[in-house]
């Protein structure tokens, strides 16, 4: 006997009446109007039935810290990260896990089951280092916790000292953390920058690990280091491994010099993360009109057949006040901000926050095929297009076939003087939904 049946979905690739048979945690088979006994059945109504969303950049250390010590009253990158630094020395690890614990309840209602999360491990108490690991063992059982050491000052500029900025960095992934990070650009010089790259490679490919760096996250044209993370990545062999986020100097570069940069970063398998909410609101802040949008250029890198993903970056933070967790906000900011508003685009921006992200952190099992966990959600929409559009609802979110989470479908009812009666409707289907 099945452990769940789903009867009657619409997949995401625009097939409908679909049946999903799940059986120890994974998906059994996928196909048309399947009958078989199962413990759990479930009528998903034509609705849709999606991979689950997945956040490619995130900073779980700092979420839900927003006001602490202060706000960041200019609204900038680099005032954020003096914020930060104000605020370090203030964490416990007892808030930050409490934070990140909360963060995790949203992420799961959203139906977002895995994360990929940068801590800053310039501390030399690896405070935050040691909290995410704890929250990462207890979130374990319904959500995917990937963690990257991320040096927030530098590793050759910040304080310390480049020797124990690379020993912290080494001691946190000891200790368990998953992926080398960086940020060429926040050192003193382009020369420290490309130097920080080519020794965190280094490191990355002796210990047999992930990449991913903060890169260019700038409105400067010259800050061009994903060019050498392109490099570094094809000199030790790399490819599929190593992360460009944000590369918003893109957006400002010369389209001849990206003529050259997209097909190299093409040929070193590099995966980029875009991170829409955030890069539109740092970026641009020293221009006045026109003003730049600072976002990374989505639609060509996809055009070259590079994996993008989008994440959500902070939620109220020092860099950003507001955010929920919602990666369907996400993916709707990226759309409108990159104009990718033909159906396929729109298609493609619902990946970057599903399917394409998996494949950006690595993920195995992660989709609606026979052998795959049976972790999805069904959404109150008919198809990924209306799913962005409306920011629907999460009916019911699974984990291993199990019920993690359902909400309500949003229904509405209209009392209007020059009708009769009263009319009801769902913001889905909106062509069958009202009733009189």
């Amino acid at each position: 006997m099945l452990d769940l049946l789903i009867k009657n979905a619409t997949l995401p690739d625009g097939r409908t009446g679909m049946s999903v048979a799940v059986l120890d945690g994974k998906i059994v088979e996928v196909a048309p109007a399947l009958d078989a006994p199962a413990a759990n059945l479930l009528d998903a109504q034509n609705q849709l039935l999606s991979p689950p969303f997945v956040d490619a950049h995130f900073h779980m250390d700092a979420t839900l810290s927003y006001g602490l010590p202060r706000v960041n009253q200019s609204g900038t990158l680099l005032e954020g990260i003096a914020l930060w630094g104000e605020l370090k020395p203030l964490l416990t690890e007892e808030a930050l896990m409490e934070r990140a614990l909360t963060y995790c309840d949203w992420a799961v209602a959203k139906g977002l089951l895995a994360i990929r999360s940068h801590v800053d491990v310039c501390d030399p108490r690896l405070l935050a280092v040691r909290a995410l690991l704890e929250v990462k063992r207890r979130v374990a059982p319904y959500l995917d916790l990937q963690l990257v050491a991320f040096p927030q000052d530098g590793v050759l500029r910040g304080t310390q000292g480049p020797q124990q900025h690379m020993a912290n960095l080494q001691r946190a992934l000891d200790l368990g953390v998953d992926v080398v990070g960086g940020i060429p650009h926040f050192e003193r010089t382009q020369h420290d920058g490309a130097l920080s790259i080519k020794l965190l490679c280094e490191l990355a490919a002796a210990r047999g690990l992930m990449v991913d760096m903060h890169c260019d996250e700038s409105d400067d044209p010259l800050s061009r280091h994903v060019e050498t993370l392109a490099f570094e990545t094809q000199r030790l062999g790399l490819q599929g491994r190593v992360t460009g986020s944000h590369l918003t100097s893109m957006h400002s570069m010369d389209n001849y010099y990206v003529s050259k940069l997209i097909p190299l970063m093409a040929e070193a398998g590099l995966h980029v993360v875009a991170n829409p909410l955030i890069n539109i609101t740092l970026q641009g802040r020293h221009d006045t009109y026109p003003k730049r949008r600072g976002m990374t250029r989505v639609p060509e890198l996809l055009a070259a057949g590079i994996h993008v993903a989008f994440g959500h970056d902070c939620v109220m933070d020092p860099w950003y006040s507001l955010g929920s967790g919602d990666m369907l906000e996400v993916a709707q900011m990226g759309l409108h901000v990159a104009q990718m508003t033909s159906q396929t685009a729109m298609r493609q921006c619902f990946s970057a926050v599903t399917g394409n992200a998996a494949r950006v952190l690595g993920l195995q099992g992660y989709g609606l095929e026979a052998g795959c966990y049976a972790d999805f959600c069904l959404l109150q929409a008919r198809d990924p297009v209306e799913a962005i559009r409306l920011r629907a609802p999460r009916l019911k979110v699974f984990r291993r076939g199990k019920l993690l989470c359902e909400t309500p479908a949003s229904v509405g009812r209209l009392h209007l003087p020059d009708r009769p009666g009263s009319t009801t409707w769902q913001t889905s289907s909106p062509a069958d939904n009202c009733e009189q």
